[in-house]
Parts: C-alpha cells; structure tokens; sequence
C-alpha cells in the first residue's frame, strides 16, 4: 500500500515531520480497522487523513480543544456483543462454520466435527501476525475447514505497519478466505439496519485488503469478496448469517489508503512549528487544527473524534455541509447558508437555476403559510352526551 522506499532520506524525514506534528514526547497512536474504515467513508477530509497518518490521538486533541468525544459503545453493549460472540463461536466454532457452509460454502462438503482452530497466541502484535500467517499457509495446504478466531492481519499503512484483528477468517477446503463480522445489532427477516451494515462492511475491507497481501504470497490462496456478517436472527439470541458484497467498499478503501501514503503532501502545506500536543494551549491547538482543510458532514458524528469541534467550526463558517451532503450537493456554487438564505429572498445571482429554485420554494412557503394563516382555527365535533 505505501508508494515509500523502505529506507533513505525521504522516508526519514516524513517520520521526523510526522513526529514534530505530535509532539516531541508523544508515542504515535495505531490505526485500527475502525478508524480505516471511517477515513473511507468521508475520503475528502484532509484533516482527518493528516492526523490519522501522523499518528495523532483525536479523542485526547479534541478534550484539549473544549469539544470532547461523546460517542462509544456503552458498557451493556460491550457485553452483550461479547456474550453474542461467544456463542457463535461455542464448541470449536461448529455453528460458525455451518453458517459459513450454509451462506458460502460453494457446493463444498460440510465442515465436520474434526474442522481444525488452530492456536494463535504469540507474544506481541507482530509475532500473533507472523503465526496468522502461518495458520493460513497451513490450512491452505491442508485443504479441510478451518477457523481462525481472532487472527492478528498486519497492513502497511503510511510506510508503518497497521495491526488489525478480525472476529474470525474462514479458510474453505478450495482455499478460499472468508472474513466474518459478528455484530450485535438484530437482522429481522433477514434484513438489518442499511447503515449498520454499510459500517461493517466498510471494517471488513480493511480486513480483507490486509488479507490480500498474505494470500499474494501463497499459490492456491484467495480472498473471497464477499464477507459472512453473522447477527442475532429477529428478537432472540440465535445467530443467523448473511453474505455481504465488499468490492465497492474495497476500492473506496483502498484508494483512501493510497491517498494516506502521500501524507507529506499534507504536511508540506503547514505552516513551521506547527504541533498537536494536547498539552499544548487550547487557543494554540484551536490555530493548528484550523490550519488543515476538514471535510464536515452530520455522519461525521458516529465516526470521528473531532466530530463535535468541527461542526462548531462548520456552523459559524454557514457551510451547507454541516445540513447534510445532499444539501451541499442541491446548493451548487451557493456555498454558504447565508448565499442560499439570500438567494430565497430574491437576491441570488441572475440566471442561476440553484437560485430561481430557491425563490420559486420561498414563494410558495410563503404561500402555504399565508393559506394557513386565513384558515379558521380547527375545532373539534362536540360529542353527544353517552345515554347510559
């Protein structure tokens, strides 16, 4: 994924410019599949990209800057998600697999009760991804079902390595890979929350572009585009399973991950000095942020750390984003609210098709209101007394 050379002067200075941006005592923080999958889902911020890239804890900047993070899932979630996974995963993940051969298996045999788990611990994120890889190979080899739970998938990111950890990868006996989601959210007649899934399958990418480098390396070895999303099937606790289609979430990912290799070009067009300690002055850090564009949109909320300051910035600056994409797409070259307000009044540039819209909206709000305006208060029918 990165376009750097392993070694030399380029890359070196990149890691010092990337270090002088967090602060000369803070340890750069790794990137996980959510935080991946939430830079594929809004490409065009920069500011997100920039500090992603470099490393920048964006829950401790935004305490720092008055607007913290007020999202998470809370603790009876965690629970129950874990308790949910749990279950799928008893007796050496039988159930697991049957899903996995119900919704996947490709005119396979069914998996029996000798499906091999193998043992991934290791010490440290390195050598869990160094025996992951190594599981692969072998029940790629071996050709039988196989379960990976929780493996450790390394994805060079930015010229650093990210360390990612799926629920499971499934590994068919005609040596395909399968990643699986397990989510606590309910499908109810086979169907689950659009956005929901639309998250997971975002996550999934990142795990299956991780996947791809290892498979690239293996004959025989490939990475299915289609991922097994395992939830609780209506309103019980039994899992039930559905394949998603990933390859367009891949690309978007994949492309967004190309465009965090060319971080520096961020980082070129910051001012000198510039630094994102959270122990810095609140004002100063407020100056540093604001040096780098953002990309503000209302699903920015579920997603991002610095959500919260940026749509503060979004709404004294009248950006149509902070409504919504589809407002900012409607409002063409108007690109402030206060444009769009007076474009309503009447007042927009002539011939513009965005504006005459506008005005042809006002006019008939002002209309409706009128109309209701003349109406006569609603009153009720009396009801006759009851007789009995």
């Amino acid at each position: 994924m990165s376009s750097y050379p392993p070694d030399g002067p380029p890359q070196t200075t990149l890691r010092q410019r990337l270090a002088d941006l967090r602060g000369p005592a803070v340890p750069p923080r790794p990137l996980d599949a959510r935080a991946l999958a939430a830079l594929a889902a809004n490409p065009g911020c920069g500011r997100r990209a920039l500090l992603d890239g470099a490393g920048i804890d964006k829950t401790a900047l935004a305490a720092a800057l008055g607007s913290p993070a007020a999202f998470g899932q809370s603790q009876f979630a965690i629970v129950r998600g874990n308790s949910f996974e749990a279950k799928v995963k008893a007796d050496g993940g039988a159930e697991l697999l049957r899903l996995t051969h119900a919704r996947l298996g490709g005119g396979a045999e069914p998996p029996g009760p000798h499906a091999r788990v193998p043992d991934l611990t290791a010490a440290g994120p390195e050598g869990r991804a160094a025996r992951t890889a190594l599981a692969l190979r072998e029940a790629t080899a071996a050709r039988t079902w196989t379960l990976l739970d929780h493996p450790m998938l390394a994805l060079e990111v930015a010229g650093t390595p990210a360390y990612l950890e799926p629920d499971a990868v499934v590994v068919h006996p005609d040596g395909r890979w399968t990643v699986v989601e397990i989510k606590s959210f309910p499908m109810i007649d086979g169907a689950a929350d659009a956005a929901k899934v639309g998250a997971a399958a975002r996550q999934a990418a990142v795990y299956v572009l991780a996947l791809e480098q290892t498979a690239g390396k293996l004959e025989g070895a490939e990475v299915g585009h289609r991922v097994l999303l395992v939830c609780p099937k209506d309103f019980s606790n039994l899992p039930t399973a559905a394949p998603v289609d990933i390859r367009r979430e891949r690309s978007v990912t994949r492309r967004q991950l190309e465009r965090l290799t060319r971080v520096e070009e961020l980082a070129e067009g910051l001012p000198p000095g510039l630094c994102f300690d959270p122990a810095r002055p609140a004002a100063e850090l407020t100056e540093a942020v604001s040096a780098v564009s953002a990309s503000y949109a209302p699903e920015c909320l579920a997603a991002c750390e610095l959500a919260f300051h940026c749509r503060e910035r979004a709404r004294a600056a009248g950006e149509p984003a902070a409504l919504g994409r589809s407002v900012r797409g409607e409002l063409g070259g108007l690109a402030t609210v206060e444009a769009a307000l007076a474009a309503a009044a009447g007042a927009g540039p002539e011939g513009d098709a965005t504006a005459q819209a506008l005005r042809q909206a006002a006019r008939l709000r002002a209309e409706a209101l009128e109309l209701a305006a003349a109406r006569p208060p609603y009153q009720a029918p009396e009801t006759p007394e009851c007789p009995c």
